[in-house]
């Protein structure tokens, strides 16, 4: 068994490689896992330099501290995502490509999911081919008390998992609900007694490595093809996607966050 670690400040992502099993682990436990730029930037390159290697059979994904993640570090959004391009380029150039090395991987993905799973958490996820949680997880996107929608790439995901109604829901009201509900919704795969989910995960990852590990990127590449083409969204689409980056709700969204109080929206 060996461990390869990324240290960058405000947290950091680590890789345990055991076998043909490697586990990538989110590392903020003082913030719940709240998920860094330079933690975004460590899941990328863990995930593809995990994925040009032949020898494993699966990945699990996990957070550390008894919690998966509890969405992008907010206290980093006024220096990191200052000013439209600022907010253009932290969802594109940073979270896209880091859920897009998650949903490309060719080998089988398993998020373990304990404590907290919200906002970016739930993102990473959502990409995950199986998600497996305790008893006493909670999930949500609760942005919209932030002043701002979720991105496309981002949204992407969980609307391939959970649907335009479900999606919706998450979205509109931005509750944090417990594991049973959203095993109801469709985001999980399914749910353990508090305890027994490092067992789980071990169950699982042995059914799945004791698999042939060429049918299994077959299946994922297939499925993948198979599923329901989208156009990419356009320049002009992509600028209203962003325009409410400059809007007085969001900066008030994200200062209300800051100084731990309640937003107080005005719709401009």
């Amino acid at each position: 068994m060996r461990t390869i670690d990324l240290h960058p400040p405000g947290g950091s992502v680590t890789v345990m490689r055991d076998g043909d099993i490697a586990t990538v682990t989110l590392f903020h436990p003082d913030r719940l896992n709240a998920i860094s730029v330079a933690m975004w930037r460590g899941l990328r390159e863990h995930f593809e330099r995990l994925s040009t290697d032949e020898t494993l059979r699966c990945i699990v994904v996990r957070g550390a501290g008894g919690n998966f993640a509890a969405g992008a570090d907010i206290a980093e959004f006024p220096e990191v995502r200052h000013g439209s391009a600022g907010v253009r380029a932290y969802h594109l150039d940073i979270i896209k490509p880091a859920l897009q090395a998650v949903r490309d991987c060719p080998h089988p993905t398993v998020a373990a999911i304990d404590g907290v799973c919200v906002g970016g958490g739930l993102e990473i996820a959502c990409h995950c081919d199986l998600r497996i949680a305790t008893a006493s997880a909670r999930f949500g996107v609760p942005i919209n008390r932030l002043g701002f929608p979720m991105a496309p790439d981002e949204l992407a995901g969980l609307l391939a998992l959970a649907g335009r109604a479900v999606t919706l829901e998450i979205l509109l009201e931005g509750r944090v609900f417990g594991a049973r509900e959203a095993l109801q919704k469709g985001l999980l795969t399914r749910v353990v007694a508090d305890g027994e989910l490092a067992r789980e995960i071990s169950l699982t990852t042995q059914r799945i490595a004791q698999g042939a590990p060429l049918a299994a990127r077959f299946n994922k590449r297939i499925i993948e093809r198979l599923g329901p083409a989208v156009e990419p969204l356009t320049a002009e689409e992509l600028d209203q996607c962003f325009a409410y980056c400059d809007t007085a709700d969001h900066a008030e969204g994200i200062r209300a966050f800051l100084d731990k109080r309640l937003p107080r929206f005005v719709g401009r």
